[in-house]
């Protein structure tokens, strides 16, 4: 599959008739939120786990270089928690451009904290996309972010964001922890989170 999406999300749902509809997000959705949301609520998705295995040609990478960011691989079992955002479906005219590297818009089954469900869309990168990278050792993982960098900025700067965003949700990720941990003790923390 061609690493643009757009055309691919566009032709993917009929939002005919609908005013809103939630969007999950678990990467720099959660603490980049350049679009307009109607409601934003902390939510989880089962069967799902965060991994840093899309490469970023387009936003924190170049096509010689590219960074490293989040996408979701199907883990039975596991829980990835993130941020919902209810919003109108105009919004995605936005989205699918800035998600338009590899990722694809699916339907997913939210869990609120207050244990309320509801049916939403994810952006997920499969490894199918001309721009999955797939699974490295953390410390690869970590030097590759280190040295990346891209029109929106240092690839160093969106895990470090990601990482402090997590926090903030009370969400474990031992994944993006690790990375951060191995870029921290390599001395590439020295990036400004603006």
């Amino acid at each position: 599959m061609s690493a643009n999406t757009i055309e691919h999300n566009r032709n993917r749902y009929n939002f005919a008739g609908v005013e809103s509809i939630w969007l999950f997000g678990y990467g720099s959705l959660i603490y980049k939120v350049d679009f307009p949301f109607l409601e934003q609520r902390p939510a989880s998705i089962r069967g799902w786990e965060r991994r840093f295995w899309q490469g970023s040609h387009d936003h924190r990478g170049t096509p010689e270089a590219p960074g490293r960011v989040v996408t979701l691989v199907e883990t039975p079992g596991a829980v990835c928690k993130g941020m919902a955002f209810r919003v109108s479906p105009n919004v995605f005219e936005h989205l699918d451009v800035r998600e338009k590297n590899g990722y694809l818009r699916f339907s997913t089954t939210l869990t609120f904290e207050d244990g309320s469900h509801a049916e939403g869309l994810v952006y997920i990168a499969t490894e199918d996309n001309e721009a999955f990278l797939g699974h490295a050792p953390d410390a690869d993982i970590a030097r590759q972010i280190a040295v990346a960098s891209g029109p929106s900025g240092a690839n160093s700067e969106y895990l470090l964001r990601l990482a402090e965003s997590l926090r903030a949700l009370g969400a474990d990720c031992p994944h993006t922890f690790a990375i951060e941990s191995h870029l921290r003790s390599a001395g590439g923390s020295d990036t400004s989170t603006g």
